[in-house]
């Protein structure tokens, strides 16, 4: 963007509750770091497969909700520790209290982990979730809200609700999954909560590629950097767009994509890139 759109010439009392530095946030249930515009999470209970807590679920569900007034991440890489994604929510930590409460709290937390998956899709950054081993529960539902999926042929993603008596309609599994896999697949998975494998999430089209297990987060990351060397601010817009032409006609999504490029247009990334194009193509000419 340009010198007016940075932020430079706005009032820093606007700039105080819309724009924030997220480098310097330290997790307390989980890996974060950021670097060259990439942040990095990393669920870090190797021991026991990353599994999730009600403390881990806030603090995820918070840090993506603080990430629309990040400056300073422009893409977000999602892996786990030890060889393996996620194993879901804890038996004893989660589960285990579970089954003693009542509906008012139960709906608390069930609200509660739905928040992260809408704060995984609404914040602007492109999420790439680096998948290796197990992949379950929870865990399948945080590789299905991320953009896009990097796995390995040992990866193991389930969907296993029905695996403990409950449905399959978790987190919304049931309006997202369909959208990725199509809905006889998705109804597979979550009706019986098998496993899916590597490559035959691959074929499925779960994962957008596989990587050899020691390489997926190294690939993830790399990816990632590439779209931070992208428009960022257009990412955002081609990420929201996704997101909400869900629930639109094509009538509606083709008018809401004519203004949200008209938006891009005035942005400094189209002037460059023009003017780029442009340096690029001109000593073609002068050398005929």
């Amino acid at each position: 963007m340009n010198e007016k759109q940075t932020g430079s010439t706005i009032d820093p009392g606007l700039l105080a509750g819309n724009r924030k530095q997220l480098a310097g946030y330290a997790a307390q249930h989980f890996q974060w770091q950021v670097e060259n515009g990439v942040g990095t999470i990393t669920l870090n209970r190797p021991d026991r497969k990353n599994p999730l807590t009600f403390e881990s679920y806030a603090e995820l569900r918070d840090l993506f909700h603080e990430l629309k007034w990040a400056t300073d991440v422009k893409a977000v890489v999602l892996v786990g520790a030890g060889g393996n994604f996620c194993s879901g929510g804890d038996v004893h930590e989660i589960i285990g209290p579970l089954v003693q409460l009542k509906a008012p709290e139960l709906l608390m937390f069930t609200r509660m982990t739905g928040e992260l998956v809408k704060m995984m899709r609404t914040c602007p950054q492109p999420i790439i979730a680096a998948i290796d081993g197990v992949c379950a529960g929870a865990g399948a539902i945080m590789a299905m809200s991320s953009d896009m999926r990097l796995g390995t042929a040992r990866s193991k993603t389930a969907f296993l609700f029905n695996r403990v008596g409950l449905a399959g309609c978790d987190m919304g599994a049931c309006a997202i999954l369909p959208r990725i896999i199509g809905q006889g697949r998705a109804s597979e998975l979550l009706y019986t909560g098998r496993s899916l494998g590597g490559e035959e999430g691959e074929r499925w089209g779960f994962f957008n590629r596989l990587c050899e297990p020691d390489a997926v987060l190294a690939e993830a990351q790399k990816l990632a950097a590439d779209l931070v060397a992208g428009p960022s601010f257009a990412n955002g817009i081609t990420k929201t767009m996704l997101h909400q032409e869900w629930a639109m006609t094509i009538e509606q999504a083709i008018e809401a994509e004519a203004q949200a490029q008209a938006i891009c247009m005035l942005t400094e990334d189209f002037s460059r890139a023009y003017h780029a194009f442009v340096a690029k193509q001109k000593p073609q000419f002068e050398g005929n």
